[in-house]
């Protein structure tokens, strides 16, 4: 028996959740990338990779590191810091022990940059999302996205290895 002839049928609810859950994702997407892009002059992708630099030790992570940090594949992250390159929020460095190996660091432009856009995007982020929802509601998202993330990341890290 094929697996899709044993997978049960979803349900009207099921798709009106999904529906209402991928509308609300590109909603809130949409309005965090506005926010960002007029308060401080940045893109989300600029920001997601500025912040995984900032928390990161030194300041700077290997390019693969980076790219895994994200969940992003190896080109995606080239072309990111190329853009954010030549607008010197980030600077790239031939790693010293291994010749194949890049290091990403954030410029003092970049601290700059994501240091002002951190507050803005908090009070988007609590305006837009946490002053939404409910304690339980917050703990009830928290729970089905950790459960969702258990079933997605085996696969996520095996599609990474390849």
């Amino acid at each position: 028996m094929s697996e899709q002839a044993a997978t049960p049928a979803v349900t009207p609810e099921e798709w009106q959740a999904w529906r209402s859950f991928i509308m609300m994702r590109s909603q809130l997407d949409l309005a965090l990338e506005r926010s960002l892009q007029q308060n401080a002059g940045i893109s989300g992708a600029d920001y997601s990779v500025l912040i995984t630099l900032f928390e990161a030790p030194c300041k700077r992570l290997r390019a693969n590191e980076l790219g895994a940090a994200l969940a992003w594949e190896k080109s995606r992250v080239s072309h990111q810091v190329s853009r954010m390159e030549k607008r010197e929020l980030v600077e790239r460095r031939e790693c010293d022990t291994d010749a194949r190996g890049t290091w990403v660091g954030m410029t003092s432009a970049g601290s700059l940059a994501v240091l002002g856009a951190m507050r803005d995007h908090a009070t988007s982020l609590r305006r837009y999302f946490f002053d939404a929802l409910t304690p339980h509601e917050l703990e009830t998202i928290l729970s089905a996205s950790s459960k969702i993330i258990d079933v997605l990341e085996p696969e996520n890290c095996a599609q990474l290895d390849k």
